[in-house]
């Protein structure tokens, strides 16, 4: 459905479940009307403006890239989706091939499946096939779970991009 969106080097991986319907109609990742994804990266300052979902194929150059833990053909709500449809190891073979600096989870959910624990929001350091990453498990920013959206964890994930970034350029 939704390609990986991706290139060696990012300096963060954007890593949800699956698409959700919306947004494998539209093609684009996060393309529901009400998802906060978009408006989290401008707020935060990992994207100089405020993107549209049609634009998600800018992301990689700006060291930005995007993926799902489903295998491709899957999407729907997390609940939707069979639990064998999951790919942690398609996850791992693809953080090998590109070597971001880091992945942030788009959901608790999603690092759980992933990382095969429950982590609580925030930066963790990565184990595994995570190892030598920063691992950010940031809140849904899906509409459907914005009562439970903290925006404290993608500002401290902003921030962090922002000293990456800083810390290259100097």
């Amino acid at each position: 459905m939704l390609p990986d969106l991706t290139a060696p080097g990012l300096d963060l991986l954007f890593c949800g479940t699956a698409p959700g319907l919306t947004s494998a109609a539209r093609g684009h990742y996060y393309a529901r009307p009400g998802n906060r994804f978009w408006p989290m990266l401008a707020e935060t300052g990992m994207t100089p403006r405020l993107f549209r979902p049609d634009e998600d194929h800018r992301l990689p150059a700006l060291g930005l890239g995007l993926t799902d833990l489903a295998r491709k053909g899957v999407a729907g709500q997390d609940r939707d989706i069979p639990h064998d449809a999951y790919a942690p190891a398609r996850l791992a073979e693809l953080v090998a091939r590109i070597q971001p600096r880091g992945i942030a989870f788009t959901s608790l959910t999603a690092a759980r499946l992933a990382l095969g624990a429950r982590l609580a929001a925030g930066l963790h350091t990565g184990t595994g096939a995570m190892a030598g990453l920063a691992v950010w498990v940031l809140p849904s920013p899906s509409g459907l779970a914005r009562s439970h959206f903290r925006p404290e964890p993608w500002q401290a994930a902003g921030a962090w991009l922002q000293a990456l970034r800083q810390a290259r350029a100097a």
